[in-house]
C-alpha cells in the first residue's frame, strides 16, 4: 500500500537524516554519469505571477525513482499560504510501484536547496568568513543562512530586501544567536560580507562586478528559469572559479546560462560541483580568489531527500 507521508512526519525525519552529506552524494552520483535526470519540465504563470518545475529521474541501481512538482506563487503571501508549493512521488525503481507521496508543500525542495547551498561553501567559502550576506528575505534565505552555521559557521549577517518591514521580521525572526545589520543596497552587502547567497526571483542583476571584494564567494539560488538574473555576467567572468550543479541545465537556465549568453564566459570555465567535489584542483586554493556557485536545483537532490525520508518513514513504522 502507497504510504501517505504527511508535513509533520517528514519535518520530523530530517532530524535524523544528514541531509549536506546526501546532496554530497547525490551530486558526486550525477556528475559520474551513474542517473538519469530528463530536462526539467516547467510552467510558468502570469496572473498570478509563478512558476511550476517538474523535477524526476533515478539514481542507477538504487531502490527508488522519484517525481517532484514544486511550485512558487509569489502572492500567496496575501492569502495567508507560503510561496512553496508541492509534493514528492516515490517509485519502486524494478517495478514502477507507488511507494510514497510525500505532502511535503515544497519544504523538501527548501530544504534540499539550503542543504546544497551549505554543500557548496563547505568547499569553496573563504576560510574566514567575516559576515554572511544573504540578498532576499524569504523562506529560503533564512534557510540558507542555518545550513550554511554546520560548516561555516558566522553570526554576523547582512541582509538586504526591496521590503523593509521584511528585512525587519527577517532579523526579529532570527533571535538573538545572530547580529543582523540591514543593508541599504545589495552594494553594501558585497561590501561587508565574503559569504554571498542570493535568494531572490530577480529578473535583472541585483549584485554588480564593482561590488565584490577579493575573496568572496557567491552562492547563487534565485536564478533557476531562463528569465531570472541576481548576478551581472561580468562577475563571473571575473570569478576564479564558476561552479554549477548540473551543467546540462545551466545551457538554458540561471546566472551561467545568461553569462554565456551575454559572452562573459565560455561553457569550458564551468566546473561540475559532483566532479569539484572529488577533486581538490578544481575548488578554492586561496583566500583572494572570488568563487560563484550557480545552484539550478537538479533532481537528484530531489531523489536524495525523498528516499532518505521515505526510509526514515519505514523505520519509524517497523
Amino acid at each position: 500500500m502507497t504510504a501517505i507521508i504527511e508535513l509533520k512526519e517528514i519535518q520530523s525525519s530530517l532530524g535524523k537524516i544528514d541531509i549536506i552529506s546526501a546532496m554530497q552524494e547525490g551530486f558526486v552520483q550525477y556528475s559520474n554519469g551513474n542517473t538519469v535526470v530528463p530536462p526539467v519540465g516547467e510552467l510558468l504563470f502570469d496572473q498570478p505571477k509563478g512558476e511550476a518545475h517538474i523535477k524526476y529521474g533515478y539514481i542507477k541501481n538504487t531502490d527508488y525513482y522519484v517525481i517532484k512538482i514544486a511550485s512558487g506563487f509569489y502572492d500567496n503571501a496575501q492569502y495567508g499560504i507560503q510561496s512553496s508549493q508541492g509534493l514528492m512521488l516515490l517509485f519502486a525503481q524494478k517495478t514502477g510501484v507507488p511507494e510514497a507521496v510525500l505532502l511535503d508543500q515544497g519544504y523538501l525542495t527548501d530544504i534540499r536547496t539550503a542543504a546544497a547551498g551549505a554543500l557548496v561553501a563547505k568547499y569553496f567559502a573563504p576560510q574566514q568568513v567575516q559576515a554572511i550576506g544573504i540578498i532576499g528575505t524569504g523562506i529560503q534565505a533564512k534557510l540558507q543562512l542555518l545550513a550554511l552555521q554546520q560548516h561555516n559557521p558566522c553570526q554576523t549577517v547582512w541582509v538586504w530586501g526591496r521590503n523593509q518591514k521584511n528585512c525587519e521580521e527577517f532579523a526579529l525572526n532570527l533571535g538573538a544567536d545572530f547580529t543582523v545589520h540591514i543593508a541599504s543596497s545589495p552594494a553594501q552587502v558585497a561590501a561587508n560580507a565574503n559569504l554571498i547567497v542570493t535568494t531572490t526571483p530577480s529578473e535583472k542583476a541585483l549584485l554588480h562586478a564593482e561590488d565584490i571584494q577579493p575573496g568572496t564567494h557567491i552562492t547563487a539560488v534565485g536564478a533557476d528559469t531562463a528569465n531570472k538574473q541576481e548576478l551581472c555576467s561580468e562577475i563571473l567572468k571575473m570569478a576564479d572559479r564558476v561552479i554549477v550543479d548540473s551543467i546540462p541545465q545551466s545551457r538554458s537556465r540561471g546566472e551561467v546560462y545568461r553569462a554565456i549568453s551575454d559572452g562573459a564566459i565560455s561553457e569550458q570555465q564551468v566546473i561540475e560541483l559532483g566532479a569539484a567535489i572529488q577533486s581538490t584542483d578544481l575548488q578554492r586554493s586561496n583566500d583572494r580568489q572570488i568563487t560563484v556557485a550557480d545552484l539550478t536545483g537538479v533532481a537528484v537532490q530531489d531523489i536524495m531527500i525523498a528516499s532518505a525520508v521515505y526510509k526514515q518513514h519505514l523505520l519509524n513504522n517497523h
